[in-house]
């Protein structure tokens, strides 16, 4: 018995292929939803650009279960107005707003709970995870996030800043 096996070749012409693609989108946008492809973007076209997370613990910081204390004459990203920390072991952003005065916010992000990932420019915190930017106060500015940043109570004596995590 003999087997017979077609083969037919060809090419697709461009409007067709063109045609292909857009229905393949709309498909997987009907069957996912716009969101799913849209509800982690940034306005900002790179949101990890930008500088790094400065330097913790060490360098005059030092967390124990109930405070964060920073001698800002050894943290000198904090000794300065504008001066921001990360300190992952507590979880806690730390920002000098000027005239003696700080804002201390958990750096865990409220909408996926990223934690160490985090810019700071313009007097917002930016998670570099989705793009959530938070003000100083940890009001949410633009999401995806929905609900502020927890903050924290601080205390400067001296040179010494106490943030209560209690």
């Amino acid at each position: 018995m003999k087997t017979l096996i077609e083969v037919k070749t060809g090419e697709l012409s461009s409007a067709r292929r063109d045609f292909i693609k857009k229905s393949g989108a709309i498909a997987a946008m009907s069957l996912f939803g716009v969101a799913f492809f849209t509800g982690c973007s940034s306005d900002d076209p790179d949101p990890g650009a930008g500088p790094t997370n400065p330097p913790a613990t060490g360098n005059g910081i030092s967390v124990t279960n109930s405070a964060v204390t920073v001698n800002l004459d050894l943290a000198t990203a904090l000794a300065a107005a504008g001066g921001w920390a990360l300190v992952i072991e507590a979880k806690v952003l730390i920002v000098n707003l000027g005239n003696n005065t700080f804002s201390a916010l958990t750096s865990v992000c409220t909408h996926s709970q990223c934690d160490r990932n985090w810019t700071f420019g313009s007097n917002v915190l930016t998670c570099t995870c989705h793009g959530s930017r938070f003000n100083t106060e940890g009001v949410v500015l633009t999401g995806p996030a929905n609900q502020p940043l927890r903050s924290y109570a601080t205390n400067l004596n001296n040179r010494t800043l106490t943030v209560n995590l209690a």
